[in-house]
């Protein structure tokens, strides 16, 4: 079960890098007003949101995986509020993927301030799972 334990952190890791570098793209891309750079952005998002895309599923996947392995059943507080956690990080991936749709189109009309906060959301989304996990507070 370590190494099952091992492969989930691995990516989640992963995954949330890929949730953390995406939307500092979008705050380039709405930043540029040149055609090259744009081109070069977008080309990045769109490999970047491929590559992230399966490490997410795969840390979904290893993290049921721990759940069945360990017992950590539906009795626990702190697992409902996970998941609901996991279901608005897994909302916030498919949000990125929309946005890069928008891009794609180039029809975007939000401004770099607006992705720079969008860009805050992992974070405080990661801090809240952490700590559930870890603390285990209901």
């Amino acid at each position: 079960m370590l190494w099952v334990k091992t492969l989930h952190l691995l990516f989640v890791v992963s995954w949330f890098a890929g949730l953390f570098y995406l939307p500092r793209i979008y705050v380039n891309l709405a930043q540029t007003q040149e055609a090259g750079t744009y081109d070069c952005l977008l080309g990045m998002a769109r490999r970047l949101y491929r590559f992230m895309t399966p490490l997410g599923v795969l840390a979904i996947v290893f993290g049921l995986w721990l759940m069945l392995g360990y017992g950590i059943g539906m009795t626990s507080g702190w697992m409902h509020a996970k998941l609901l956690f996991v279901v608005l990080l897994i909302a916030y991936h498919y949000a990125c993927a929309r946005m890069l749709a928008t891009f794609e189109r180039r029809a975007n009309t939000r401004d770099h301030r607006y992705y720079r906060w969008f860009n805050e959301v992992p974070v405080l989304l990661l801090a809240i799972v952490l700590v559930l996990v870890v603390v285990k507070p209901f």
